[in-house]
C-alpha cells in the first residue's frame, strides 16, 4: 500500500487520513486530496471502508461519556487553578521591586530616595584603632 500526501492527484476511491482518523471519498480520477504535505493518506478498498467506519462509530459511542466527564472536570477545575494563579501573580508583583531597564540599585534604593551619608570611620571603632597602630609603627622607623 502506497502512502500519499495531501494535495496529490489520486484515482477515485477511498483514502484513510492517518493523522485525523477519517475516510475521504474521492469521486473522480485526478482530484486532489485535501490538506497539506504533512497529511498522510492511505488508499483503502471498499470492503475495508465497510469494516472501518462502523468500528470508528462504535469507538466514538464508547468514549463519548469519558470525553464528557473529562470536559466537565476541566471546566470545574479551570476557575480554581486560575484563582490560585492570579493570587500567586499578585503576591509576586508585591514582593518584587519595580524594574527599570538600565538602572542598578546596589544599595536597594533609588537615586531620588534619601540615603544616609556615612562619613569616615570614627577613631573609636576597631578600624580606627588599627589605623592608629599602623601610624605608630610607621613613626617608629
Amino acid at each position: 500500500m502506497t502512502t500519499m500526501t495531501g494535495g496529490m492527484q489520486v484515482r477515485n476511491g477511498y483514502y484513510w487520513n492517518m493523522g485525523k482518523w477519517e475516510v475521504i471519498p474521492v469521486a473522480r480520477d485526478g482530484e486532489k486530496l485535501p490538506g497539506g504535505r504533512a497529511d498522510k493518506f492511505l488508499r483503502i478498498p471498499l470492503i475495508a471502508v465497510f469494516a472501518i467506519l462502523p468500528i470508528m462509530g462504535g469507538l466514538f459511542v464508547v468514549f463519548l461519556p469519558f470525553i464528557g466527564f473529562a470536559l466537565a472536570i476541566y471546566a470545574a477545575v479551570k476557575p480554581l487553578v486560575a484563582l490560585f494563579h492570579k493570587s500567586a501573580q499578585d503576591l509576586a508583583a508585591t514582593m518584587t521591586p519595580g524594574w527599570q531597564p538600565g538602572e542598578a540599585h546596589f544599595t536597594g534604593k533609588r537615586a531620588g530616595e534619601a540615603q544616609e551619608q556615612k562619613g569616615p570611620p570614627s577613631k573609636d571603632d576597631a578600624l580606627g584603632k588599627l589605623e592608629r597602630e599602623i601610624e605608630s609603627k610607621r613613626n617608629e622607623r
